[in-house]
């Protein structure tokens, strides 16, 4: 299809109004549909195709979101860098609701999600030692910063199956293990784009304390209505700092995500 947009965007219906010139895109894929029609537009003179992960009238849940199918048609459009906002809880006292987390890692504790393009003839093996670009998180770091919104520079992000929350007693062990923040998108979203050589920087906001950060006084468990309520909130933020770092991305790439695959086949 060729070079239609450099950047994507993985996210909530606010994004929409943002971009000038906007014209939504079918794209079909090997994996099926994606998660809705793919709006491609100009941020800044820069051209970027926006898809809202879960469907733009909030239709997919966590567990059943086409994952190949929205990064496959991103890489078809021709993007090379995904930006992808998630709400997220925290496990932490220490991160707090209304602070962002530029994730460094992940645990994955989802189960069944088709996670691969490689099922064979040839076995491919791609690295997630590091799984998030450095180059796109550096970026966004320096964005955060710069519009001086509480930030946490890295932090591990478990991945749950969904869609219910998490129980106390598996919200203790998270916490346990000493990871930051806990949600139900990342995974496998971050390893497909690896997969297809696309730089990925997850920029989390936090929403809530889980199941109400066990032993902690004055934290409750997580509510829908809660993380809602807090996301739109800080929206605008979210919305301030990819605006500004879709401005910032070069258009070359010195990181080693576009090689990922170099050395991933027996």
């Amino acid at each position: 299809m060729g070079q239609t947009a450099l950047i994507g965007v993985f996210g909530g219906s606010g994004f929409y109004s943002l971009l000038e010139n906007a014209v939504e895109m079918k794209v079909e894929t090997p994996y099926g549909a994606p998660s809705g029609m793919v709006t491609i537009g100009e941020l800044h003179g820069r051209k970027v195709a926006f898809l809202p992960r879960h469907g733009r009238h909030h239709e997919y849940p966590p567990h059943m979101i086409p994952y190949r199918a929205n990064i496959f048609a991103m890489k078809s459009l021709g993007v090379t860098r995904i930006i992808a906002p998630s709400a997220v809880g925290s496990l932490q006292p220490s991160i707090k609701p209304g602070d962002f987390v530029v994730c460094d890692q992940f645990v994955d504790r989802t189960t069944g999600r088709k996670d691969t393009f490689y099922d064979g003839p040839v076995a491919t093996h791609v690295s997630t030692a590091d799984p998030y670009c450095p180059e796109l998180r550096k970026r966004a770091i320096e964005v955060i910063r710069e519009l001086s919104i509480p930030l946490h520079e890295r932090g591990t992000n478990v991945v749950i199956q969904g869609p219910r929350f998490s129980t106390k007693a598996e919200s203790r062990w998270f916490t346990t293990m000493g990871w930051e923040v806990i949600s139900m998108t990342q995974y496998p979203e971050v390893v497909l784009a690896v997969e297809q050589e696309l730089c990925y920087v997850n920029i989390a906001l936090i929403t809530d304390y889980d199941a109400g950060l066990v032993g902690e006084e004055g934290t409750q468990p997580v509510s829908a209505e809660e993380v809602m309520k807090v996301f739109h909130a800080n929206n605008e933020r979210v919305r301030d700092v990819i605006v500004e770092m879709v401005k910032r991305i070069s258009p070359t790439r010195d990181c080693k995500c576009a090689t990922a695959l170099r050395y991933a086949r027996l």
